[in-house]
């Protein structure tokens, strides 16, 4: 386990109800209705939660990939998450896909980049050796 040895930020939220709740954080920004994966009416759930961060962190880290190889990234780079919720034996599981689009990058550069990204991500990191990931250049 890596300790912090400087906290950058720290994200706070106070969430109420479970899948069938409400999610805030505390400076304001972030106040959501919850429910759970594909229930009708409003709402978001934990996996668009964390598709949607983690997508955003890969892109960050893309960026901080491509200044160590000195790569321009196209401004219209972006990152589709996928993140399944399922089960196995009867215990709830995630696994994921990060389909990652860099127009007009040689695709094996796009690979390089990519895979640069994962081992910085953040988000990468929290999840390698714990669910299965797959990175899809596309």
């Amino acid at each position: 386990m890596t300790l912090l040895e400087k906290v950058l930020y720290t994200a706070k939220t106070h969430t109420t109800g479970g899948r069938d709740g409400a999610a805030r954080s505390n400076d304001g920004r972030l106040e959501i209705k919850l429910s759970p994966p594909g229930a009708s009416g409003t709402g978001t759930n934990p996996e668009q939660l964390f598709a949607a961060g983690w997508s955003a962190c890969f892109i960050g880290a893309m960026g901080r990939a491509a200044s160590n190889m000195k790569i321009t990234l196209p401004a219209d780079r972006a990152v589709d998450a996928e993140v399944d919720l399922g089960t196995t034996d009867g215990q709830y599981f995630l696994q994921a896909r990060l389909n990652v689009s860099l127009p007009g990058l040689e695709r094996d550069v796009a690979q390089a980049l990519a895979e640069a990204a994962h081992q910085i991500c953040p988000y990468s990191k929290a999840t390698r050796g714990n669910i299965n990931v797959t990175i899809n250049v596309v």
